[in-house]
């Protein structure tokens, strides 16, 4: 298997996909010769040309409204919102449109060739413009799967399965590891199953639960809970809409035990829902309260973005008092 970049992998989805399918066009903000400005579709106009891989006004509703006018009609559309925070001007066309198509149509028409990628979460110094973790905003919008991969090898085969996928997909991709998560990629097509979640490792006190950017914080996380006797299960959600409720409540049934870990801020966010759902599936198994380590409920601030972030020993020291409660 070849090394590469989250963006690499992305790159290579990305072509795979165009290659196997002539209806499918990617547009954007600057996706063309340019390459995107994280230059994920770099090469990709030059490999399929202008007419399957072009720049867009800077109108994130138009879009939007494009992506759905294109898929309703068949083709398979892949939408570029250059950054998360962007996405906002584009959400009535999301959340009424894309996720209601098929519903409103009584299913005689579709937009399931739709899939909005967008880098999304800071650490990368962007400042309240450039990194929000908007994903809760979906995740209440039936007819939307939401999905955020953790690393190359899951970018490549989620990416792939979000843009095959039946069923209009918002893909959110963690910014601060385009360059930074290297790693095994398999050559050649293969998909990630939607609406799975992967036990990353098997433990027995504690289930701790991420997606995206967080995973890698958790896993730090739980080495230093490790070093003090305390067996963590780490679980990656993959996808949030519709989110894998079985893999997560078999893992706290068995350790009795629950952190979630998210960037978005606390109040709303998707660890609310997680969180209220298993203590229905799991009441009687659980040890402790379900814990929750999130950003701040606050703008994110650009000079204390340290201080915000739900960063490796806010999360180890939220496992301890987990297990000593």
């Amino acid at each position: 298997m070849a090394q590469m970049n989250m963006l690499h992998a992305i790159n290579e989805a990305l072509s795979i996909a165009m290659k196997a399918d002539e209806r499918m066009v990617i547009f954007g903000e600057d996706v063309g010769h340019f390459g995107g400005v994280f230059r994920a579709t770099s090469g990709l106009q030059e490999q399929f040309g202008r007419d399957r891989c072009f720049n867009t006004p800077l109108t994130e509703q138009g879009i939007a409204g494009f992506a759905n006018g294109l898929a309703s009609f068949g083709m398979t559309a892949v939408a570029e919102i250059q950054f998360a925070d962007y996405i906002f001007p584009a959400f009535d066309q999301i959340v009424n449109e894309s996720a209601k198509f098929r519903y409103r149509s009584g299913n005689q028409f579709d937009v399931g060739g739709l899939t909005f990628r967008t880098p999304y979460g800071g650490g990368i110094a962007g400042g309240h413009y450039h990194s929000q973790s908007p994903e809760a905003y979906f995740t209440q919008t039936p007819g939307l799967k939401v999905v955020v991969p953790r690393n190359p090898e899951q970018a490549k085969g989620l990416l792939l399965a979000s843009i095959r996928d039946p069923n209009p997909v918002i893909f959110f991709e963690p910014k601060r590891l385009y360059r930074a998560s290297v790693g095994e990629v398999p050559a050649g097509d293969y998909q990630i199953e939607l609406g799975k979640a992967q036990v990353v490792k098997q433990g027995r006190d504690i289930t701790v639960l991420a997606w995206g950017a967080q995973m890698e914080i958790v896993e730090k996380a739980c080495e230093r809970a490790e070093k003090e006797g305390i067996s963590c299960e780490i679980i990656d959600l993959r996808t949030l809409a519709p989110w894998d409720v079985d893999t997560v409540a078999k893992s706290v049934t068995k350790t009795g035990r629950l952190l979630i870990n998210h960037e978005a801020p606390l109040t709303g966010g998707f660890a609310g829902e997680i969180a209220a759902t298993i203590q229905q599936e799991c009441f009687l198994s659980l040890e402790s309260p379900i814990s929750r380590v999130c950003g701040l409920d606050t703008p994110y601030p650009l000079i204390h973005e340290k201080e915000y972030m739900p960063d490796e020993l806010k999360t180890f020291e939220a496992i301890k008092a987990s297990v000593a409660f």
